[in-house]
């Protein structure tokens, strides 16, 4: 049975076993990736080519760690509201935070379809994220309408950027998920921008 024959770190040559579609052993395959395209074992096959993958995963781990922060920021809107539109907004913030956990799920799913590896801790979702955390303690109710109104709106700004990069790469399946969660999140915005107007 044919073996890997890179090198390994200390100059001796690797031993173990390739795998016949890329002549690389697991780790080798892995290390060559940038670490974004699963171990051997993760790998899952498609027809994308490494480069893709490594691009859509780029691409789709930030929005999982967005959804993550905006999530946990909606239902932190939701614990501590007050004020005369409690029960609506408590309401609405819930609703939304449901609608947002859900496409986790799918893009996670989705990243790992590809062979590629998504996130892992809640130390990987912060180094990934760029909507901020919210560790306020008294945010009033119009200031949690301001702030979600705007984190939607840079979520669905990422979003579209990455259906464009999905459909440059061919992964037409990830692009039309892509277009069904920026429609709910433009509903999103849609719903909080109206309660800005007097």
């Amino acid at each position: 049975m044919s073996q890997c024959t890179h090198l390994k770190t200390d100059g001796s040559r690797c031993t173990r076993k390739i795998d016949r579609q890329s002549k690389k052993c697991w780790q080798h395959q892995f290390k060559q990736s940038g670490g974004e395209s699963g171990p051997y074992p993760l790998q899952t096959v498609t027809d994308l080519s490494g480069d893709s993958v490594k691009k859509i995963t780029q691409t789709l781990n930030p929005l999982i760690a967005d959804a993550f922060a905006l999530y946990v920021k909606s239902k932190n809107y939701h614990w501590h509201l007050y004020g005369k539109h409690f029960r609506d907004y408590h309401l609405l913030f819930d609703e939304q935070a449901d609608e947002i956990f859900s496409s986790i799920d799918t893009l996670a799913e989705r990243v790992r379809k590809l062979g590629g590896l998504t996130l892992k801790s809640i130390g990987h979702i912060g180094r990934l994220q760029t909507i901020q955390d919210d560790d306020d303690e008294v945010v009033s109710s119009d200031q949690m309408i301001h702030r979600l109104l705007n984190d939607n709106r840079q979520l669905a700004k990422n979003q579209r950027a990455a259906i464009d990069i999905c459909d440059h790469e061919g992964d037409t399946p990830t692009g039309n998920i892509l277009q069904d969660i920026l429609d709910k999140t433009e509903r999103r915005i849609w719903f909080l921008f109206e309660l800005t107007q007097n």
